[in-house]
């Protein structure tokens, strides 16, 4: 299957999502579905790549996921803050990946640096007909 550079760039178009908030300071991460395939061995069961991009300060607010979401996330430019739950909140590096288990809530997720963009791809295995990948968490 061949795909386009129109098909990719129409994709991401159509499937990103921008949050700015935070009680009036800006705090920005571009959120775009890069890949999406059912997996032929595991019935009802898709793989999803998320691309999150945070600019300097950036982060996104806490959420969780679809419920039947796994979640490995990678570390591709600068340093991610990050907490899963009620566990330490821990600083990631390039290179360096962190997973979310189904149910898992995520209360930080931010660009560590306030000068620096940061940006991580997260892969989900989730089930094909789960449509909405993140939900804000109400405070």
């Amino acid at each position: 299957m061949k795909i386009s550079v129109f098909s990719i760039a129409l994709l991401l178009s159509l499937s990103s999502q921008t949050w700015a908030h935070d009680g009036g300071h800006a705090q920005h991460a571009k959120v775009s579905v890069v890949y999406e395939h059912e997996l032929p061995n595991v019935p009802g069961k898709s793989i999803k790549g998320v691309l999150v991009e945070y600019g300097p300060g950036g982060a996104t607010p806490a959420h969780t996921h679809a419920p039947s979401a796994f979640i490995y996330a990678t570390v591709l430019e600068g340093a991610i803050r990050s907490q899963v739950n009620d566990g330490p909140e821990k600083v990631y590096q390039v290179g360096e990946s962190f997973s979310e288990l189904p149910g898992d809530q995520h209360g930080v997720s931010a660009n560590a640096s306030k000068t620096a963009k940061a940006k991580l791809l997260a892969v989900f295995v989730v089930d094909t007909d789960d449509k909405e990948l993140t939900t804000i968490s109400k405070k």
